[in-house]
C-alpha cells in the first residue's frame, strides 16, 4: 500500500509516495516557504483585482480580489500556491480570501506530517534517482526518452525515441504522466508527442492521459502535430523548477549526502557558487554538526562541478 516517506532535512523537507518501493509522487519543501493551504490573518494592502494581501513583510497575490474589504483593513487568506523558487523570485506566491479561522496546512495531501521509521531512507526507493532526473531534465523508458525543460510560461516535455509513432506516442504518455507525478508539475504541460497519422491513435494517446492522470486537469485533444496541453493545479515549486536555483539546490543535496556519512568531524568540499550559499547559512552548518556529532569546515573547489561536491573525515 503506498505510504508517504517524509524526511526533515537541513533547508528543506522532502516528502515522498513510495509504492512497492518506488517512488511515485515527490515534492520538497524549503524551510521559510509557507505551505499551500495554510491559513493566515493579513492585512489588505492593495485593493481592486487581483489585490496584495501583506502577513509582515511577506506580501500574496490576490488573483481575485478581497470584495469587500478595505486596504489595510484584516482578513483571514489561503496560501493556493507557494513562493516559487528559480528564475523569477519576484513573483509572489498567491492566496484566496476564506471566512472563518486560519488553519495550518495538511501535508502532504492531508496525511500529518510525521517523521519516517528508521528504516525507511529514501534512498532504498530512488531518491537520488529522482534528483538526478531534476538536475538534468532527461529520462529515459523504453523505446525511447524525454526531455523535460521548464519555462515561465509552462512545462515543456519533449517525448522522441525509436518506436513506431503510434506506439512511442503511447509510451511517450506514460513516461510524460509518470514524471508530472513523481517530480509535482503543475500548472501548464506541453507534451510534444511524435506526429500520429489518424485520429484514431491520436484519441488512444488521449484516453491514455485520462486514464493515467489523477483528476482534476484540463488538457487538450491531441492535434495533427502531436502536441498536447495540460493544466492542473499548481500549488507548489517542482522538482525541475527547483534545480533551476542551480547552486542552493546543489547545497542542500550536499548537506543531504553528508547528513548520512559516518558520525565525526568533516570538511564539504564544494564549487565556489555551492559553497557560497552554505556560507551564507551559517545555521545549515551548526545543524549538520549537531547531526554528525563533530565539527564541520567548508572548503571551496574551484575545479568540482556543482553536483560533485563531498564531504572527507577530518
Amino acid at each position: 500500500m503506498p505510504e508517504w516517506w517524509i524526511e526533515r532535512g537541513i533547508g528543506e523537507t522532502r516528502f515522498a509516495l513510495v509504492d512497492a518501493d518506488e517512488i511515485v509522487e515527490a515534492r520538497i519543501l524549503l524551510d521559510g516557504v509557507v505551505p499551500a493551504g495554510t491559513g493566515l490573518r493579513a492585512a489588505l494592502k492593495v485593493a481592486g483585482r487581483p489585490a496584495v494581501a501583506a502577513v509582515g513583510s511577506d506580501e500574496y497575490l490576490l488573483p481575485y480580489g478581497a470584495p469587500g474589504v478595505s486596504e489595510g483593513a484584516s482578513l483571514n487568506i489561503e496560501v493556493t500556491r507557494e513562493a516559487i523558487a528559480g528564475p523569477e523570485p519576484w513573483k509572489r506566491p498567491l492566496a484566496r480570501v476564506i471566512e472563518g479561522d486560519p488553519v495550518p496546512a495538511s501535508l502532504p495531501n492531508g496525511e500529518e506530517l510525521i517523521l519516517p521509521s528508521s528504516g525507511h531512507r529514501l534512498a532504498d526507493a530512488g531518491w537520488n534517482d529522482l534528483i538526478e532526473e531534476a538536475r538534468g531534465g532527461a529520462i529515459e523508458f523504453a523505446g525511447g526518452a524525454l526531455r523535460v525543460s521548464p519555462t515561465p510560461a509552462m512545462t515543456l516535455i519533449d517525448v522522441d525515441g525509436t518506436l513506431a509513432a503510434a506506439d512511442l506516442a503511447l509510451a511517450g504518455v506514460s513516461a510524460a504522466v509518470r514524471t508530472i507525478l513523481r517530480h509535482g508539475i503543475g500548472g501548464s504541460i506541453g507534451i510534444d508527442l511524435p506526429t500520429v497519422d489518424g485520429k484514431a491513435a491520436r484519441k488512444r494517446a488521449d484516453d491514455a492521459i485520462d486514464a493515467l492522470l489523477p483528476k482534476p486537469f484540463e488538457r487538450t485533444a491531441m492535434n495533427g502535430f502531436g502536441f498536447v496541453q495540460i493544466v492542473r493545479p499548481r500549488r507548489h515549486a517542482s522538482l525541475f523548477e527547483l534545480a533551476q536555483d542551480r547552486a542552493a539546490f546543489e547545497a542542500r543535496a550536499l548537506l543531504r549526502r553528508a547528513a548520512f556519512e559516518a558520525a565525526g568531524p568533516k570538511t564539504l568540499v564544494a564549487h565556489p557558487a555551492v559553497a557560497a550559499v552554505i556560507q551564507a547559512k551559517s545555521e545549515w552548518l551548526a545543524a549538520l554538526s549537531r547531526q554528525l556529532g563533530g565539527t564541520v569546515g567548508l572548503r571551496v573547489a574551484a575545479g568540482l562541478t556543482m553536483s560533485g561536491g563531498y564531504a572527507e573525515a577530518v
